[in-house]
């Protein structure tokens, strides 16, 4: 145990680093890969599992670049609003965050070396690009998740690129119905970002932040918001209605009640601390609508 730590802080501390509810947005975009290769081929489950913990990793290691570098720019302190916090109120110290997160990225490295002698090299240019963008996005001298492309840049490597990466690595080609079935992951994740960012508005204009949320102001981030759940839900519709997948694709609807608690607690409450239960309905709606996509994938591949 490291003497940083109090006894009864213990491992806790560790695994709120990590940021663990959060990680979702990684292990759900990897199912949602596999299951569409399912539908064309037999799963080879060791790259399954090297790219769901190499995934995990990565995820865990961006949550830590961005407490380090939060820290770090002075963003933040003992009264901050958000999921951090083990640096600024338990005491962890900056450059132990920074070397666990280089450790993870190294695993990571190690797990992809795998995956690319088990399929192509081309992957370690994709991952590579990833990675970098994992740092980059709260590290750097300009941190993308200060810019109005968070969202962007976090939707399409954590959404869709994780998805087709999976279904890669399984299949050894990308498909359209691959893209088009990784379009509801990629909005999803980044309606993660832009909760956080429409709670964290205030603060994070105070620092001179300009994310979206910031430019377009919170009642239009809200919509924003809204239309990204809206446009998940009417997209697998259409590929439905378009017999490109079969109705059971319409599980999704089992998570409808989330996005609507979301959007509900943001209109209905502007108190920083009292949204978090925008966020925790924003992080379950990518979720369960990605393992309900999935589960529908794999129960139409069944039967």
């Amino acid at each position: 145990m490291s003497n940083e730590l109090t006894i009864d802080q213990g491992w806790k501390v560790w695994w709120k680093l990590t940021r663990p509810h959060t990680l979702t947005a990684s292990f759900a975009p990897v199912l949602l890969g596999t299951m569409i290769a399912f539908t064309e081929t037999s799963i080879h489950w060791g790259l399954f599992v090297a790219m769901l913990l190499a995934s995990l990793l990565i995820q865990a290691a961006t949550n830590m670049f961005n407490e380090y570098y939060d820290f770090t720019r002075g963003l933040d302190n003992e009264k901050s609003v958000g999921i951090g916090g083990a640096i600024v109120r338990n005491g962890v110290k900056p450059k132990t965050v920074m070397i666990i997160a280089l450790a993870f990225y190294a695993i990571s490295v190690l797990l992809g070396i795998y995956i690319c002698i088990e399929t192509s090299w081309t992957l370690a240019v994709v991952g590579a690009i990833s990675m970098a963008i994992g740092y980059f996005y709260t590290g750097g001298p300009y941190p993308i998740a200060y810019t109005p492309f968070g969202e962007l840049f976090s939707g399409f490597f954590m959404g869709m690129l994780i998805v087709l990466i999976a279904y890669f690595i399984q299949t050894g080609h990308v498909s359209t119905f691959a893209i088009l079935l990784s379009v509801p992951s990629m909005l999803l994740v980044a309606a993660i970002m832009l909760a956080n960012n429409i709670r964290d508005l205030k603060g994070d204009k105070e620092n001179g932040r300009k994310t979206l949320a910031i430019l377009v102001g919170r009642q239009k981030a809200i919509t924003i918001l809204a239309s990204f759940f809206f446009l998940s839900y009417i997209w697998i519709l259409v590929l439905v209605l378009a017999q490109e997948v079969t109705p059971w694709a319409l599980l999704i609807v089992l998570s409808i009640a989330k996005p609507l608690q979301a959007i509900r607690i943001f209109k209905a409450i502007d108190n920083p601390l009292e949204v978090n239960g925008a966020m925790k309905n924003t992080a379950l709606t990518n979720t369960l609508f990605v393992i309900l996509l999935a589960l529908g994938l794999l129960i139409s591949n069944l039967i």
